[in-house]
């Protein structure tokens, strides 16, 4: 089992991982709308979606997979008004390879944060889907 950290505030505070790399999966913890090295945040609700996809992005390339490795992605949203406005920014990273997903409407922890998002990617094995016996 690896751990991959973005070291931020959240993380050394809480103490959790961004992301663990569990044999063929990569879970993701939870990620908002922070810019983790500035530790700041957007009021609006599609930049801090692109921000969160954007620090996923940089997890799942530390765990050598990408979004089209995603299975399932689970969406936290603060208020149920802002669905429609996200849901372009979704497809965009998450349309050519669409993994199972659920959005819930949820309180979050720190009342600046209006999504946070969780993902599980399978990592590729070369001989996975292959028929029994030409492996």
């Amino acid at each position: 089992m690896r751990r991959i950290s973005t070291n931020s505030e959240f993380e050394k505070a809480v103490g959790y991982s961004r992301a663990v790399v569990d044999d063929d999966y990569v879970h993701v913890s939870g990620t908002t709308g922070f810019d983790y090295e500035t530790m700041t945040i957007s009021e609006d609700v599609v930049e801090q979606a692109h921000q969160a996809f954007g620090n996923i992005a940089r997890t799942l390339a530390a765990a050598r997979v990408s979004f089209a490795d995603l299975v399932r992605v689970t969406y936290y949203i603060a208020d149920a008004d802002d669905y429609e406005a996200l849901m372009p920014v979704f497809k965009q990273y998450l349309g050519p390879n669409p993994p199972a997903a659920t959005a819930l409407i949820a309180q979050l922890v720190d009342p600046r944060m209006k999504i946070e998002i969780e993902a599980t990617a399978r990592r590729p094995s070369p001989n996975r889907g292959m028929p029994q016996g030409e492996e």
